[in-house]
């Protein structure tokens, strides 16, 4: 048996642009129906979600016949928690709120053996490896291992260079969220301020050679930000959609009597 290949990591290293979606409803249900619906990736969210290991495991079982590239962005950049979502065969990880080129080369050491120099945790029969089917897992898993660093705040984007000249480090997603709170526009990511400093990131990020990704529901946003370079862009959110068309839904029978 082979080690899966990591065909989210080799379109953005090669410049193709990857469209996701995100994922907060952490159901296995919903994951079924969202994952045939044709985007490149969905990320499994455990930092603003009721996400547990269990229930990505089951996000992940219901995604296989979809077709589309699970990633998880983790609740920190914390080495246990990392552990044990590559152990579930997890190829694509985004570590938030990571400010410095010390922080990112923390997120990489994770997801690495100590056989280079990292600090990720043996087993032989994890569901990485198929249950100890892969011949050689321990020696090819960093092979296929993307790892995508979040910077969301004015700190984080002082440090972009430091950041992506780390080894390991294989794109940098920018935060709208919490960027436009560190600007003092919190809620606002429109703003033209954080508008502004967006795209010096994405020129930035750009420059290094590393791809950016970034998260937006606005559709507008989103076409701009891919005119700007972005390499990987989810454009909605499950929990969203769903919200806005049950209310768009009843908002239209509210006066039937």
């Amino acid at each position: 048996m082979q080690i899966p290949v990591n065909t989210f990591k080799q379109a953005i290293l090669a410049g193709k642009r990857q469209i996701g979606l995100w994922s907060h409803l952490s159901s296995y249900v919903s994951m079924e129906v969202i994952a045939g619906a044709g985007f490149d990736w969905i990320l499994i969210d455990m930092e603003h979600s009721p996400n547990e290991v269990i229930l990505v495991h089951q996000q992940l079982l219901a995604m296989v016949e979809g077709g589309t590239h699970p990633i998880v962005r983790v609740a920190w950049n914390d080495f246990v928690m990392i552990k044990r979502i590559v152990d579930l065969g997890v190829q694509s990880l985004l570590i938030p709120q990571v400010q410095n080129a010390a922080e990112a080369r923390r997120a990489v050491q994770a997801t690495r053996y100590p056989n280079e120099g990292g600090v990720r945790g043996f087993t032989g029969l994890s569901r990485a490896s198929r249950f100890g089917r892969v011949k050689d897992y321990h020696k090819l898993a960093s092979e296929q291992m993307c790892v995508i660093v979040q910077v969301e705040t004015a700190e984080a984007l002082r440090n972009i260079e430091e950041i992506a000249a780390v080894e390991g480090v294989d794109g940098i997603f920018i935060g709208p969220g919490d960027l436009s709170a560190s600007l003092g526009q919190i809620g606002n990511p429109a703003h033209a301020e954080v508008q502004d400093q967006i795209a010096d990131a994405i020129r930035r990020i750009r420059a290094t050679g590393k791809p950016a990704g970034i998260l937006t529901g606005d559709e507008t946003l989103a076409r701009k930000h891919i005119e700007q370079g972005c390499g990987f862009v989810a454009v909605g959110a499950d929990i969203a959609l769903l919200a806005r068309a049950v209310e768009q839904l009843a908002a239209r029978f509210a006066h039937v009597a």
